[in-house]
């Protein structure tokens, strides 16, 4: 796996009494921690986990989502210290997510979910976290030559966003996302009728949106020169409506009719591309109230504070955006 370095700030502050618990920084674990006040945020995997029956699971230590439903229920409970985090980077370490290692979040983050899927004895609920982040495209290929189209389907659990290199929005980049790519040269595809590499024309479209959806901005970019980090900015919204920024990412098969989504995590990270540091803002679940949780460290916070991750300073950046499907529970009162 490759890493995005993060720094290790001590933060042996209490958590706040307001409804969170932090999470104490242990081997570089930042990251890791970051993604679990994500999840924690996420009330529908916690609601899947309960679910699940462990009495039978074998308890060596390597189970992920065994010991994702533990830390996820120890962060629930008493307030006045950080909640016990160990158990759960012990078994991501050996499930190579190494300790003492820096990561990149969004790696992290699917590689977490991909494990839950292989380890979860009860396939029912596995599908069913997954699918809670599952993105279903349907990719056409055409030829520039001979005009024949080859489609597959297939699935992402995080949306890549790629930004350029001044201001950028995150509707822009959603609909840069779904444009026609030209691919030719080194980048031309083999053609079936050619039966030979051409010039091709490739398109993405939209078959299924899931419950939650997590866009990375691809803010790394590497080079000869190693990588480096763009903090640029990208302004988002807390809540939108995906059939009105990319009316034209969706296929014809396309068949939910609420795509309205409203904003309730951001992963954050400071620094630069290979010394950097990961904290997260969530909205609590129960009360709506935004947070920022800096490992141990979490205090309440407001929509504005949130808003200056959107970059173009010396500040943190967002880089991963977690967005909920407006349906189902009661909905937050928007802050901004």
């Amino acid at each position: 796996m490759s890493s995005i370095r993060c720094f290790v700030v001590s933060r042996f502050l209490p958590s706040c009494s307001f409804g969170m618990r932090g999470l104490r920084n242990h081997c570089l674990s930042c990251c890791v921690n970051t993604l679990l006040q994500t999840f924690s945020a996420t009330w529908e995997l916690a609601d899947v986990l309960d679910k699940w029956e462990t009495a039978g699971v074998r308890t060596d230590g390597r189970n992920v989502p065994l010991q994702l439903k533990k830390v996820l229920a120890e962060m629930k409970r008493d307030l006045s210290q950080p909640a016990n985090n160990e158990d759960f980077l012990r078994c991501l370490d050996r499930n190579s997510v190494r300790l003492n290692t820096q990561h990149d979040a969004d790696e992290v983050f699917l590689f977490i979910l991909n494990l839950i899927k292989q380890q979860l004895d009860d396939q029912t609920l596995a599908l069913e976290i997954q699918n809670l982040y599952k993105i279903s495209v349907e990719t056409h290929l055409q030829c520039l030559l001979c005009d024949s189209v080859q489609t597959q389907t297939s699935y992402l659990l995080s949306l890549p966003l790629h930004i350029k290199e001044d201001h950028n929005s995150l509707e822009g980049s959603m609909t840069s996302f779904f444009e026609h790519q030209e691919l030719k040269g080194i980048n031309s595809c083999y053609c079936a009728q050619c039966e030979t590499k051409t010039p091709s024309k490739q398109g993405v479209k939209l078959l299924f949106l899931p419950r939650i959806l997590c866009l990375n901005l691809k803010r790394f970019r590497n080079s000869t020169r190693g990588t480096r980090k763009l903090d640029c900015k990208v302004t988002f919204p807390e809540t939108f409506d995906f059939s009105e920024v990319a009316k034209e990412a969706f296929s014809s098969d396309f068949a939910q009719t609420d795509c309205k989504y409203t904003l309730h995590a951001v992963v954050v990270h400071s620094g630069v591309a290979m010394c950097g540091h990961y904290t997260a803002y969530v909205r609590h679940s129960a009360n709506q109230h935004w947070y920022y949780a800096d490992d141990s460290h979490v205090r309440q916070v407001s929509w504005e504070e949130v808003q200056k991750t959107y970059g173009g300073h010396d500040r943190g950046t967002a880089y991963m955006l977690m967005y909920r499907r407006d349906s189902g529970r009661q909905q937050p009162e928007l802050s901004g």
